[in-house]
């Protein structure tokens, strides 16, 4: 034991993310709001014990995970999102247009207004993200005055689901609604160069592939490509930055070995390299710069610092500060999809290829074969823990898609459209024609690989505390470094096996209800059905339900049976009432109130009956059929709550 602790001193540092993450995750899945005092001055106290003060490794560790707790709750209060705390219709609204998302349908406007214009009690400014469906569209900095329908944000569905009211907070969203119209009251200054290429190019490759709208690709080409196991290749990230370096690397390195002047005193690779990195920037900025992009562009630093300082330039180490760094600039990423995948990839592959270096033949053709074959199998790994407890479901045939289209993106689609978008500047068209040439032809091949049989493997519901089991397990795998015995491996397989049993054990719900308590359903007999088959303001619940209850999305919406409004669902163990309508509340309220046979009331309109206080539940929550109830509308600084 003294051996194995004392060879893990210099990986000691690998630890440090992982555990500050912890303390901000931690944080983040609270079902209270913490108040802690001064707690900036706090968290920037114990950063600077933890950097000077050589205290023992289990002492630090402690101080790592209560700075990551801290700094995410300190973090968190500096932002203060103005918060809406009711929908509201028809709402005239000035502002100034921020941004601009450009999707598949229709354009999604950001516009900045002062939060007393939503009846928020503040003197700052909000942002509401609003569609619009118009051929005309203004400038960013454009101001407009528009009638708006807005909604708040709304919590999780279900434990440990998509918190959209979390990520508005933290993307500094106020609400989301939609316009039919607007009318431009002044013309700002147009400085957007993401706009201009834009409407220059004109093309939905490259709005996805180099600009960074997320919802570029018309939905049924978006499944068509996750199905495929490439759908991250319409998020901007090492894929992306990669090819981008190596290809603007070699134009420099060309350009300057045919300087003899230069290459006599400075080494032409050094000069490529800090030109490279200089023209990532920009396409960074151009890009959106997302959770995946920021990471990458990271990376990207560290490589090239590394290189031009003769340092290795691919370690866990600069994994590891590019971890910390990204969290020091908003803790809030380690929630996201973006950032989990991106992490767990580069990590495997890394862990990989320089801790395992397994043996390749000499044949170049064969070992790149097989080395692009093993990459696509560790990152796959690595990422489908991740990729079953955000997207629900995993695509099976993925190593087959990456190692099939991955190289024709690579090859042929990413180098056309980043030639595309230069001469789209100049109006020539012709090679973003191409591009969209070979796009169609991807397109086929990808269509061909989802439609095999068991394309996607339907996943249940992961809670947080397996996903929690199943990090661990992998952490260990990877920066436990063994002693004689694969004490690694031993550890690693506990906590992953320990994490899918919980999985496979848990019990699954069988009542479910939005906050507002506008949508409910029920689950009998292994069937979900709902109080309604369509809800405008809670779209993608009706999917999260279902995942909960191990049903298929692309099941239709199922209405359950009710009495003018009354809906009873009887379980083993207990009978809920719930009621939509006010005529039907007013026709039953007395008698429900009264029937022992009922155990719960749940409504749409709020009650005030001393009678029925008991019996009522408000607000979100999921039910078991053992009568366990996990409520989903903590109050935290970001929901708004009814």
């Amino acid at each position: 034991m003294q051996k194995l602790l004392a060879a893990q001193h210099e990986n000691l540092f690998l630890w440090v993310p992982f555990i500050m993450a912890a303390g901000g995750a931690l944080y983040f899945s609270l079902w209270f709001e913490p108040h802690i005092p001064f707690g900036c001055i706090i968290s920037g106290i114990l950063f600077a014990i933890i950097c000077l003060w050589r205290a023992p490794a289990v002492l630090r560790a402690i101080l790592i995970f209560v700075f990551g707790f801290l700094y995410a709750c300190a973090y968190t209060n500096t932002i203060d999102t103005p918060i809406m705390h009711r929908n509201m219709r028809d709402m005239e609204i000035t502002g100034r247009v921020t941004d601009i998302d450009f999707t598949a349908e229709k354009a999604r406007l950001y516009i900045r207004t002062p939060a007393n214009n939503l009846n928020i009690n503040s003197d700052g400014f909000a942002t509401v993200r609003v569609s619009v469906d118009s051929d005309v569209l203004p400038n960013i900095n454009d101001t407009i005055q528009t009638s708006a329908t807005l909604f708040t944000p709304t919590p999780a569905d279900a434990p440990g689901a998509f918190d959209f009211a979390r990520w508005a907070y933290f993307n500094g969203i106020t609400a989301t609604g939609y316009i039919n119209g607007f009318t431009i009251s002044e013309h700002g200054p147009s400085n957007s160069i993401r706009q201009t290429i834009h409407e220059h190019a004109n093309s939905m490759l490259v709005d996805g592939l180099v600009l960074g709208y997320k919802h570029t690709l018309p939905d049924h080409e978006r499944k068509i490509w996750t199905s495929a196991g490439v759908g991250h290749v319409w998020s901007i990230s090492g894929f992306h930055m990669t090819l981008i370096m190596g290809w603007l690397f070699a134009i420099f390195f060309f350009i300057f070995r045919s300087v003899p002047y230069i290459v006599r005193r400075v080494p032409a690779k050094h000069i490529a390299t800090i030109c490279a990195w200089l023209c990532l920037i920009l396409y960074v900025a151009i890009s959106g710069a997302s959770v995946a992009t920021l990471r990458a562009f990271l990376m990207a630093t560290l490589v090239c610092g590394a290189a031009t300082l003769g340092r290795k330039a691919f370690s866990l180490r600069n994994v590891c500060l590019a971890f910390c760094i990204v969290f020091l600039i908003n803790p809030y990423y380690i929630m996201t999809a973006g950032f989990q995948l991106s992490f767990s990839a580069i990590f495997g592959l890394i862990w990989f290829w320089k801790i395992i270096n397994p043996k390749l033949p000499e044949n170049k053709l064969l070992r790149g074969i097989i080395t692009a074959v093993l990459t696509a199998v560790i990152a796959s790994v690595f990422t489908a823990p991740f990729i079953a407890a955000h997207f629900y479901s995993i695509p099976i045939y993925s190593i087959i898609g990456n190692l099939i289209l991955l190289p024709i993106f690579s090859i042929l689609i990413m180098p056309l459209v980043i030639i595309g978008m230069i001469t789209a500047m100049f109006d020539i068209h012709f090679p973003l024609h191409i591009a969209e040439t070979v796009y169609n032809w991807s397109l086929y091949i990808a269509g061909g690989i989802a439609n095999l049989p068991g394309a996607t493997l339907d996943m249940p519901y992961i809670s947080d505390i397996a996903l929690c089991l199943i990090i661990l397990g992998m952490t260990c795998i990877v920066l436990i470094k063994p002693v004689g015995t694969k004490i690694n491996y031993i550890l690693g397989a506990i906590f992953i096996t320990t994490g899918i049993g919980s999985v496979i054990i848990s019990p699954k719900p069988i009542f479910f209800t939005t906050p507002d308590n506008e949508l409910v359903a029920f689950v009998d007999n292994g069937e979900i059905l709902f109080n309604k088959s369509r809800a405008s303001n809670h779209y993608f619940t009706f999917d999260t339900w279902k995942h909960f209850a191990n049903m298929r999305s692309d099941t239709p919406n199922k209405r359950a049976k009710n009495n003018h409004g009354l809906y009873i669902f009887k379980s083993p163990n207990f009978t809920i009432a719930y009621m939509q309508k006010f005529t039907t509340l007013q026709d039953n309220i007395a008698k429900l109130c009264d029937d022992k046979d009922i155990d719960y009331i749940v409504s749409y309109i709020n009650i005030n009956s001393p009678n029925c206080a008991p019996t009522m539940l408000r607000g979100g929550f999921i039910m078991y059929e053992s009568g366990k109830i996990i409520r989903t509308d903590y109050p935290r600084r970001w929901n708004n709550l009814r």
